[in-house]
């Protein structure tokens, strides 16, 4: 069997060791007789599963007891109108930072229910920075501030925190999730699809601090109330059973490595092979400011769409796949996950040496 290096933005590539052991556990889970994906969510067995992926998390992350952690379904995107249905009751303000597609959207959605203000922007350069912000930029009465951490599409990251003052932040951290530390303290709330970087798609993780819950408002649907889904300890009703198992055996592999600040070193040294290879190249170049680069997704272009094409259909041969650029940015984007492996990265960099030999 051959197996291709997957630079897919998401979903993306999940660690070789995870998928076997996946594998041989599909059938008989432990002894029980019966694969996770069958298996009742109220079980004693999987009541272990779901626990045990929670406990895992919070280690890792070094979550306070003061944080609901939940695992939730509806994507990212469903979060979108969950956030302010559930924490822009206060005052009736939330403040946004944009800085791509994903808070884009976030901040057209959160328009429906209040007073929603873009303080900031990188829309005027196709969001290739992050834009710099001071606390007197935001309203001191606003009931969150929120920012997309990661931003998949256009390879950016905060390398610093936005000071909000006393207002809660509250970050998607979809396309970063697990990939270094995170002071979770520093936030309301994070959450994240899981699809990037944590499990296949069909779990969302949201990590909330308890005071801000409760003061969801009368017509919030009964699945958007964050309360409860953590009254309920993410069992309301059918969690993603199975997901939430390959979480698990995920957030095992991440441990067994080192933890995160094992996988911020792994993750910075793919990255920075990358990078070096765009900053001397003379066919290649990143799209974002070098201060803002993402450890997770590298678009670069070579400013001729055809050759573009040509390096995006030549890579695909060659067994990297899914490198075409997303729309709004053209060209090309590695995204390098946790899971893509050092190898994968040094056969791209070694494939774009002999494109641009054959092409520059």
């Amino acid at each position: 069997m051959s197996r291709v290096y997957n630079f897919s933005a998401g979903p993306s590539m999940l660690p070789e060791e995870v998928l076997k052991k996946a594998a041989a556990e599909m059938l008989d889970y432990e002894g029980s007789g019966q694969s996770v994906m069958e298996m009742s969510h109220r079980s004693k067995v999987y009541d272990s599963i779901i626990k045990g992926a929670e406990s895992l998390l919070r280690e890792l992350m070094n979550i306070p007891d003061n944080y609901k952690v939940l695992f939730l379904q509806g994507g990212a995107s469903t979060q979108f109108a969950a956030i302010p249905l559930n924490f822009m009751n206060g005052s009736g303000k939330a403040d946004f930072i944009i800085t791509g597609q994903w808070a884009k959207k976030a901040f057209s959605e959160a328009k429906k229910y209040g007073d929603v203000k873009a303080v900031a922007s990188s829309e005027d350069e196709v969001y290739t920075y992050i834009p710099k912000t001071s606390k007197e930029d935001f309203r001191s009465d606003a009931d969150y501030v929120y920012i997309c951490m990661n931003n998949t599409i256009y390879g950016t990251v905060y390398k610093e925190l936005p000071d909000t003052g006393d207002v809660p932040l509250i970050a998607d951290i979809s396309s970063c999730f697990l990939s270094e530390p995170l002071d979770v303290t520093k936030f309301g709330m994070v959450y994240g699809g899981a699809q990037k970087n944590v499990a296949p798609a069909g779990l969302t993780i949201a990590i909330i601090r308890e005071d801000l819950l409760g003061k969801a408002r009368d017509i919030t649907p009964t699945m958007l109330n964050y309360q409860i889904h953590a009254d309920n300890d993410s069992l309301y009703n059918t969690p993603p059973c199975y997901t939430i198992y390959i979480c698990k055996l995920v957030l095992e592999w991440i441990k067994n490595l080192g933890g995160l600040e094992k996988m911020k070193e792994l993750n910075e040294a793919k990255a920075k092979m990358l990078y070096d290879f765009l900053d001397n190249s003379k066919l290649f170049k990143g799209t974002v400011r070098k201060e803002d680069r993402s450890l997770m997704n590298v678009p670069f272009v070579t400013g001729n769409e055809e050759l573009d094409a040509k390096f995006v259909k030549e890579s695909t041969a060659a067994g990297l796949v899914n490198l075409k650029g997303h729309r709004t940015v053209g060209g090309m984007r590695a995204s390098i996950y946790n899971a893509m492996p050092i190898e994968g990265v040094k056969a791209l960099v070694e494939f774009m040496e002999k494109f641009e030999k054959e092409n520059g």
